[in-house]
Order: structure tokens, then C-alpha cells, then sequence
């Protein structure tokens, strides 16, 4: 004898148990696309922060194949791209994301940046001005400190330079930018401080360490600045000082220099064996 009523219960535990299967099918597949969405997160941050650039370049580059509306690999592929040095490159890529209606304020802000390491003054200053002064960020300041040294409005740019500094925790490449263009200016002495600012945050910076090299030398101080070098770095701000004592007239300071420069390096320096020969056939000063 067959129980209507149990079969009605049997076939409603069925279409239960296939909503639940269904359920949990949906919820497995969400935690999936959730972990990919992160490893992929993950990936691009990695490729961004310690990828080499060109790898970087590939990785975005396909990417923006696989998907060209996704706003997030085309600000790789850009971001990469001036990493690598292709300015040319990236300014096209940074033009696409800025023109899209998810841009962001620091969208426009990496296009201006990319303008002026494309010499492109006019077009960075109309970018960054287009960004409303409400957008307070490190990188806003930075650009507009360079832009107003561009401009040789010196007051401008030490406000911008001190601003950039202040907002963020790694100050510095800015505070080095800031010393160079006091240099620049014909004031070494607050050149060097700021070099030597930027060096106690990030001690292995060499670019700052030459142009405290450069900033000693255009005061006619020629002993190397106490921070913290390998041997090989010894011997490239020997030769940069060096050339400076020549620049400036002091031409047995700098053939003394550029021989120690010689000896010091742990390899064949020919950039200072080239110079020391040069100056030798010039005669002694």
C-alpha cells in the first residue's frame, strides 16, 4: 500500500537535499573565486613590488590580453612599464586608465608623473591641476614640488618638498630630490643636510650618496662623507669628487683622487683610469 503523504515527504527531502547540494556547490565555487581573486591580488602586488620590470611587463601584458577592461591590470601593465624605463610605453597605457569612469585622483596623478619623465612639462602640470586640491597625498605634493622647481619658483617647491616629506614614511627619495635641486640652486651646504636626511631612512641609497659627494665637493671639501659604503661605492664617489676638484679648478686634488679611486675599486675602473689619462695628457695643473 503506498503513503501519499511519505512519498510527498520523500520527494520534498529530495528537492531539499538538491537545494542544499546546490547551496554548497555556489558557496565552494565563491570560496574559490575568492582565494584566485586574492592569489591573483597577491601576484600582481608581488610583481609590482619586487618583480624584475620587464618579467612585470609580461606578466600585466597578458593579463590586459585575457581581460582589456580590467582596470586594475592595466594600471600594472602601466606602473611596469615606467618601472622598466618604457616612458613612451606607459604613457598610452596611463592615458586608457585615466580616461575610464573607475579612474582614480592617483590614476591622474601616475600620468603626470609619467608626463614629466617624458619631458612633457606642459601636459603634466595641466594633469596635475586637473586633480582637485582637496587631494592631499604624498604623491601630489611630490609632483608639484618638482613642477614648481621646473618653474624655478623656489619657495614653491621648498613648501612642496617639506609637504611630500611629511606624508609619507619613506622620505627619502624626496628629501634626495630636494637636496638636489638646492645643489642645483648654487647652496650646497643645505644640499648636503638633506642628503644626509635621506641616507639615515634609507642608508643604501647611492644616488644620495653622490650627490653628497657633489654637495662636499662644490664647497671644497674633498674627504668623503661618513656614511656607509662598500669599497666598490668608495671608489665611484672618489671619481665623482674627483671630477668635481677638476670642474672647479682644483686639478691636483682631482688626479690624486682619481688615482686612490683606482686603487681603492675591487675591479679594473676604466670610467677613472680613462679620466686620469685624459688629465695626464693635458698636463699637470
Amino acid at each position: 500500500m503506498r503513503h501519499p503523504g511519505l512519498i510527498a515527504l520523500l520527494a520534498g527531502s529530495v528537492f531539499v537535499v538538491a537545494a542544499c547540494e546546490g547551496s554548497k556547490q555556489a558557496a565552494v565555487t565563491r570560496a574559490i573565486d575568492s582565494v584566485v581573486a586574492v592569489d591573483n591580488q597577491n601576484m600582481a602586488d608581488l610583481m609590482l613590488a619586487a618583480g624584475n620590470p620587464e618579467e612585470a611587463v609580461s606578466y600585466f601584458a597578458a593579463q590586459v590580453e585575457r581581460d582589456p577592461t580590467h582596470l586594475g591590470s592595466q594600471r600594472g601593465l602601466a606602473r611596469s612599464l615606467v618601472r622598466a624605463g618604457r616612458v613612451a610605453d606607459a604613457l598610452p597605457v596611463w592615458q586608457r586608465v585615466t580616461a575610464d569612469a573607475d579612474a582614480t585622483h592617483d590614476d591622474r596623478l601616475m600620468l603626470a608623473d609619467t608626463y614629466i619623465r617624458a619631458n612633457r612639462w606642459a601636459e603634466a602640470e595641466r594633469t596635475l591641476n586637473a586633480v582637485p586640491p582637496t587631494h592631499e597625498s604624498y604623491d601630489r605634493y611630490r609632483l608639484e614640488a618638482i613642477i614648481a622647481d621646473s618653474k624655478q619658483q623656489w619657495q614653491k617647491a621648498d613648501h612642496f618638498y617639506e609637504t611630500a616629506a611629511g606624508l609619507t614614511t619613506r622620505p627619502a627619495g624626496v628629501l634626495n630630490n630636494w637636496g638636489y635641486s638646492k645643489l642645483t640652486r648654487g647652496a650646497p651646504r643645505d644640499a648636503e643636510s638633506l642628503f644626509a636626511q635621506a641616507l639615515q631612512h634609507d642608508p643604501d641609497m647611492f644616488t644620495a650618496k653622490n650627490n653628497m659627494a657633489l654637495a662636499r665637493a662644490a664647497q671644497g671639501n674633498y674627504s668623503l662623507p661618513l656614511v656607509r659604503m662598500s669599497q666598490q661605492e668608495r671608489a665611484m664617489l672618489l671619481h665623482t669628487m674627483a671630477i668635481a676638484a677638476i670642474r672647479k679648478g682644483d686639478t691636483n686634488v682631482g688626479r690624486t683622487m682619481l688615482s686612490e679611486a683606482i686603487e681603492t675599486h675591487p675591479q679594473h675602473f676604466e670610467e677613472a683610469v680613462r679620466a686620469l689619462r685624459a688629465l695626464e695628457g693635458g698636463g699637470r695643473g
